[in-house]
């Protein structure tokens, strides 16, 4: 079985653009992660590509490198149709995502991953949450600015609809703050919440046709920084796999329902969620390998990838009867 494993950031996704080394350690490490455990399993061969400017990975058959000569998009229709299936590592910005499960199944080619249909729903936070709410799950109330009313809440949260991560998302104490960063050029593209103080936390589970199977609850390492007197930015540095452990019957309840309301979601999905005295708030769905993945292996003492590939390729799957919860740290550089 060839599966073509395509990770955006270093498989050349901004190949004309400077890189983020942020963002470029990130998306190695999942890559890593996902390779290290594809390595385990008989019968597998790995296409993976690769910025040129970076080094190449291990535990990869074959490398394809790309370079700014180069149309990346047509070079990974190239790998898809060398592949037996596809296994995107991408983010729902802009598209890519959704574009990259389009290719895979427009040639027939098993997807690893969910269908285009729900990345559609899950690459808005506002459709999503809106969504997860109508099936009477508990969500943060998500507004556009034309709906957005000031006297809603004190402090405020903006952030982009289709973002990932921290990105461009900030923190806001006055309406005049807000809407001062809103007009620059992000009227149309940012959501706008409000501050609910809790634990950030997120849940790794395995998905399809409605059903799911909790892998792990999470910790998230996210700051927030003051950049004024009236605004700041988050920071995120990583995930303690399991250490919200102690909320797993709540966690997988959400896994279940958020499974039930959007049952194209296939394969690896995080959700991301805020934990306080009052409730367990879903903050967004990630239909897509999350930065825990790089220690679900240890945490579960059992390879995530082989789930995945039993549930969605091999058609024989069989959840471990016992599944270990030990606590990982997945740390990112400051």
């Amino acid at each position: 079985m060839k599966i073509f494993v395509c990770e955006f950031i270093t498989g050349g996704g901004l190949y004309r653009e400077p890189l983020s080394t942020s963002l470029v350690q990130e998306g190695a490490m999942m890559r890593n992660a996902l390779l290290s455990d594809l390595a385990e399993l008989d019968g597998i061969e790995v296409i993976i590509t690769n910025d040129a400017r970076l080094p190449a990975p291990v535990n990869a058959n074959q490398v394809l490198r790309i370079s700014q000569e180069d149309d990346v998009w047509q070079s990974w229709g190239d790998c898809i149709t060398q592949a037996d299936a596809l296994w995107p590592i991408a983010p729902e910005s802009s598209g890519a995502l959704l574009r990259l499960s389009e290719l895979a199944i427009s040639q027939h080619k098993v997807l690893l991953g969910s269908t285009p249909q729900a990345v559609k729903v899950a690459s808005s936070k506002l459709a999503t949450l809106r969504l997860l709410e109508s099936a009477e799950l508990s969500v943060v109330p998500t507004f556009t600015l034309a709906e957005w009313q000031p006297n809603q809440s004190d402090t405020w949260v903006a952030k982009p609809d289709d973002g990932v991560g921290c990105l461009d998302t900030g923190y806001f104490e006055t309406p005049s703050s807000l809407m001062d960063w809103m007009q620059q050029g992000r009227q149309a593209t940012h959501v706008i919440q409000p501050y609910v103080k809790g634990e950030a936390a997120s849940l790794s589970m395995l998905c399809e046709q409605g059903q799911a199977w909790l892998m792990s609850c999470n910790r998230q390492k996210i700051s927030l920084r003051k950049v004024s007197q009236q605004s700041g930015k988050f920071g995120y540095a990583g995930s303690v796999v399991n250490g919200m452990a102690q909320y797993w019957q709540q966690f997988d309840e959400i896994a279940q329902a958020v499974a039930a309301a959007m049952p194209g979601l296939a394969g690896y999905v995080g959700v991301d969620v805020l934990v306080n005295d009052q409730n367990i708030h879903v903050l967004e769905v990630n239909p897509r390998l999350t930065t825990s993945y790089v220690g679900l292996h240890r945490a579960m003492a059992c390879n995530p990838a082989k789930l995945v590939l039993d549930l969605l390729y091999n058609h024989h799957f069989k959840w471990p009867r016992t599944i270990s919860r030990n606590l990982v740290e997945v740390l990112l550089d400051a």
